[in-house]
């Protein structure tokens, strides 16, 4: 079965960090310097008070904090830059797992992950049903919890298994069901890359544990980016629609003054409406012409076109 590596207490901060969104990481390293690049200041004698036993433990006290902030205001910001790329690195990461499980063409793709890959691609399969996803890591070689899911008020446990040759039993289970029961989650999932126990699957029944296999991993996955193409093309089609609606709208609005332009003019003389009629005598008589729809008050006349 595949193991976590040992960690020193500076790659544990900086996988800490890079669970921030890289951005994140960016505002933290501008914060960080600006307040600490003043107290790297140079002391300067007027900023000692205080008469002997006083004066040399504020003078401690600032040699402290100056050698401390003098240090710190680079190495806090470059550590903080350095988890900007490495969480810019997994989100890439991550996509592109999830791109190469969906293409391909059965659960064998899963075998040659690593742990770490492994815990990304679950992460990202609960990120596209839609939930907030914390990555914790874990607490000591495959134990522990490793996702924490949040969907509204609601909370759910993670346990990854990247286990290639053996299957999950039932003390897996029930530790996830332990840990559920004292933190108060609303359920919990075991993943793994391999299958699990006939003992695991009944100590799970009716407890709100979903045990998912390498095969129900990766019909997840596939359902989920289906789900999103489809929904794409659904927003590009309605984005077409509006498109329409709009141009039709303004072929409406124009369609009315034009109508009103052709079909019935305004009366030249007291601005009313005007009606087609025919002249009964004269030179044009039999032929068409627009008087004022208000005659004989007023006689206003324009020819018909």
């Amino acid at each position: 079965m595949a193991r976590r590596k040992k960690t020193s207490p500076l790659e544990d901060v900086l996988d800490l960090l890079a669970m921030l969104p890289w951005w994140a990481c960016v505002v933290l390293a501008a914060v960080s310097y600006l307040s600490l690049h003043p107290l790297a200041a140079p002391i300067q004698a007027s900023d000692i008070r205080g008469q002997g036993g006083a004066m040399v433990g504020a003078m401690m006290q600032k040699a402290v904090i100056h050698g401390l902030a003098t240090a710190g205001q680079y190495i806090v910001p470059i550590l903080c830059l350095a988890a900007a790329a490495l969480s810019a690195w997994r989100r890439k990461q991550r996509h592109t797992l999830v791109s190469d499980v969906a293409q391909a063409r059965n659960a064998d793709v899963l075998d040659g992950m690593s742990w770490r890959e492994f815990e990304l691609l679950v992460g990202e399969a609960y990120r596209q049903r839609g939930y907030r996803v914390i990555e914790i890591g874990g607490g000591g070689p495959d134990g522990g919890v490793d996702l924490v899911l949040l969907k509204g008020s609601e909370k759910f446990f993670v346990q990854c298994k990247q286990w290639k040759a053996y299957k999950v039993g039932v003390t897996t289970v029930r530790e996830l069901y332990g840990v559920m029961a004292a933190k108060g989650a609303t359920g919990g999932f075991v993943v793994t890359s391999g299958r699990f126990t006939s003992d695991a699957k009944e100590f799970a029944q009716g407890r709100n544990i979903e045990l998912i296999d390498g095969p129900g991993l990766f019909a997840m996955i596939q359902r989920a980016r289906l789900a999103q193409g489809q929904s794409a093309t659904s927003r590009n089609e309605s984005a077409n629609l509006a498109g329409i609606s709009e141009a039709l709208a303004q072929v409406a609005a124009l369609e009315p003054a034009a109508a009103k332009e052709t079909s019935q003019p305004e009366c030249p003389r007291c601005g009313a409406a005007m009606a087609l009629r025919t002249a009964r005598q004269g030179a044009n008589a039999g032929n068409g012409f627009w008087g004022c729809s208000t005659y004989p008050r007023c006689r206003g006349t324009r020819a018909a076109e």
